[in-house]
């Protein structure tokens, strides 16, 4: 059975406003905001949209001291400096690189993705919503006083401190982007109320050359709050399900979250040229279904759902992120459902392109769970191994069998 099989309607926030698209960094970044506005096209021919438990919500700007949640005053004056003047240096900001140039606006643009999170995180509050979904956030390389990896302002690190001062006590992060989570990891390193996990590519073969299971926290009360699956490249739909269900699960289960924030790149797509590995559109809806099984198990359906990486910018993306509000709102679509006729001639008319003809890769995703036994031949299992014997036993949990 498929978690998408478990889905049933609960309030969902989406967000949306097409000023989203002025996160721009240029006709040739990787990070082009054609992205949002076919993922949104797509979403909406769909029906997602129209669906009565969904409300549709535009992201405010998020104001300096809601940004100052997740990051340093200076750092926030120096992108303001370079949003106003983009001939500026300030090399310590991490902007004016190749990956995450400055430009004019970029600090309104940046905010306005962390405030739609910022919103989501208090419409959850307020019982507004009880899934939000903001597609065009995820900027999880993020860090209190750096840009880094096409990411501005931390959206999912704002938004989970401003859970936690309202009075949140126990967060869990969830990022199955292809690239480590390391901002939002670095943010609430010391933090025992917040559970980071980061599903990735091994830094050994991506950026940014972290993520491995030995960072699992600090010494003291924080210790295995930081849970890194460092995946080979090779991975497939079958090991990455696994290792997924090998690791969050039973981890989140001890630590008992109160809401899950996650994070669902999509770079990991088998079309996706900034990553190594092989998965599919159907494993990544699997898996946004299981997030939102498990908040439903343990948070009372409490959960904020963002986007991240996705450069496969109109075949995965915009199918990925429509199953995943879809799978939100607790109205999954099937993946052999056919894309939409008006939605393939506006993409052809407006980027020349041919787009998919259908809502999934037409991929089996098959996998076994851990209780059949670890293989110590397999590099993926013994990846997640490595990530059990690191911080099953912070947990009272068994690395071999629970």
């Amino acid at each position: 059975m498929s978690f998408t099989d478990k889905c049933s309607p609960v309030p969902t926030a989406i967000f949306w406003d097409p000023a989203m698209c002025q996160y721009y960094f240029g006709d040739y970044h990787p990070m082009h905001p054609s992205r949002l506005d076919a993922t949104e096209r797509l979403a909406r021919s769909m029906g997602v949209f129209d669906l009565p438990q969904v409300r549709e919500e535009r992201p405010p700007v998020a104001s300096d001291a809601e940004l100052e949640l997740a990051h340093d005053p200076d750092y926030i004056r120096a992108v303001r400096a370079i949003s106003e003047d983009p001939t500026l240096s300030i090399p310590d900001s991490g902007l004016g690189t190749e990956d995450t140039p400055g430009y004019a606006g970029v600090h309104t643009a940046s905010a306005r993705l962390a405030g739609g999170s910022l919103l989501a995180a208090q419409m959850i509050l307020d019982e507004d919503a009880v899934h939000a979904v903001n597609f065009g956030g995820g900027m999880h390389h993020a860090d209190r006083n750096k840009a880094s990896g096409f990411c501005i302002y931390n959206d999912c690190a704002v938004a989970i401190q401003h859970l936690l001062n309202s009075g949140v006590r126990r967060i869990a992060y969830i990022d199955v982007d292809a690239h480590h989570g390391d901002g939002v990891q670095n943010i609430f390193w010391d933090n025992p109320n917040v559970m980071t996990f980061s599903l990735h590519e091994s830094g050994m073969t991506l950026f940014p050359g972290t993520g491995f299971c030995n960072e699992s926290g600090p010494e003291g009360l924080a210790s295995g709050t930081s849970v890194n699956i460092a995946l080979p490249a090779s991975v497939s739909d079958s090991g990455w399900i696994r290792a997924f269900d090998a690791v969050v699960p039973p981890l989140l289960r001890e630590f008992q979250p109160e809401i899950i924030v996650s994070q669902h790149g999509c770079d990991s797509h088998t079309k996706d040229d900034m990553s190594h590995l092989n998965i599919s559109i159907e494993a990544q809806r699997e898996i946004m279904a299981y997030v939102g099984q498990l908040a439903h198990e343990l948070c009372e359906d409490r959960w904020i759902a963002t986007g991240g990486g996705g450069y496969s910018i109109y075949d995965a993306v915009p199918r990925s992120w429509t199953h995943m509000m879809a799978v939100a709102a607790g109205a999954p679509l099937s993946v052999n459902s056919a894309t939409p006729t008006s939605w393939r001639t506006y993409m052809k008319e407006k980027y020349d392109i041919s787009p998919p003809i259908a809502m999934g890769d037409h991929a089996d995703i098959w996998w076994a769970s851990w209780e059949v036994g670890f293989n110590p031949a397999d590099e993926v299992d013994r990846a997640v191994m490595a990530t059990r014997k690191e911080i099953f036993p912070n947990w009272g949990l068994d690395p071999w069998y629970d």
